[in-house]
């Protein structure tokens, strides 16, 4: 049923960890002058009436306070962004003194993340029937879908996730596998999820499943358990750091803030 979102309280919420085994302390990285988290923070801010980074270090949670933003600190034990977000959300509710609706989880790793992006996954809520909402994008033709580091998402015919994987899926039987893509359309799943809070905190008290070892992708959790996840298409390419070299090409883009 659809309902006004507008009366939905909204908060985004950047999980960030200084550890990284490819790029330590990236969320502190420099980007034209600014530490990566704040160019993350300032565009959820554009969207959210509150923005949070959710974080297990000091150096990042000072520089989230210098730079005049909101940050809690969250146990250094979480096994993802999920079970951050989940603490997080029960900080800020108590900090602020009131109830939080729905939790968007903003990947601090993308410092040109589009606004546009996050606005489409707020007004899927203006379903009561949407628990969890994600984006995922078309493979473009130069894409590789045989990448495992894209996971890939098969979608019903009423934009639900039916399931999420590393491999290509689906398979296209009887074609050579350069034409695959040719055949259907393959989509690559976007890391912005947003959950209703209650959800979000059933969801961060599972147990790992098989599935989600098996592939390594914790959406794979919610679907083994039955949550239903609500996707919808973006055209907008996602600029992920998850290197110094993803940073130094970043750069080189000249992309304009």
């Amino acid at each position: 049923m659809k309902i006004d979102n507008s009366t939905l309280l909204f908060a985004g919420i950047i999980p960030a960890r200084f550890a990284s085994t490819r790029f330590p302390g990236k969320p502190l990285a420099d980007i034209f002058g600014k530490p990566m988290i704040q160019h993350v923070y300032e565009r959820a801010q554009n969207v959210f009436e509150t923005v949070c980074v959710a974080t297990d270090d000091e150096r990042i949670f000072d520089a989230v306070i210098k730079f005049g933003g909101y940050a809690v600190m969250t146990s250094d034990r979480h096994r993802s962004g999920t079970d951050r977000c989940a603490e997080a959300v029960d900080i800020i509710q108590n900090q602020l003194n009131r109830q939080i609706d729905v939790v968007v989880n903003i990947q601090g790793d993308e410092p040109f993340i589009a606004e546009k992006q996050l606005q489409t996954v707020k007004n899927m809520f203006d379903s009561e029937d949407v628990h969890i909402a994600t984006l995922v994008k078309p493979f473009a033709d130069d894409e590789d879908i045989f990448n495992p580091n894209s996971p890939k998402v098969v979608i019903s015919n009423a934009n639900e996730a039916l399931y999420f994987s590393r491999s290509p899926i689906p398979f296209v039987r009887g074609s050579e596998k350069e034409n695959w893509k040719k055949q259907i359309t393959f989509f690559k799943h976007i890391g912005l999820y947003a959950y209703r809070t209650h959800i979000l905190k059933q969801l961060a008290a599972l147990p790992q499943g098989n599935l989600e070892k098996a592939e390594s992708l914790e959406q794979l959790r919610w679907l083994e358990n039955g949550y239903s996840i609500k996707v919808a298409q973006t055209n907008i390419e996602n600029h992920a750091v998850d290197t110094p070299n993803d940073l130094i090409r970043l750069i080189n883009m000249n992309t304009k803030l």
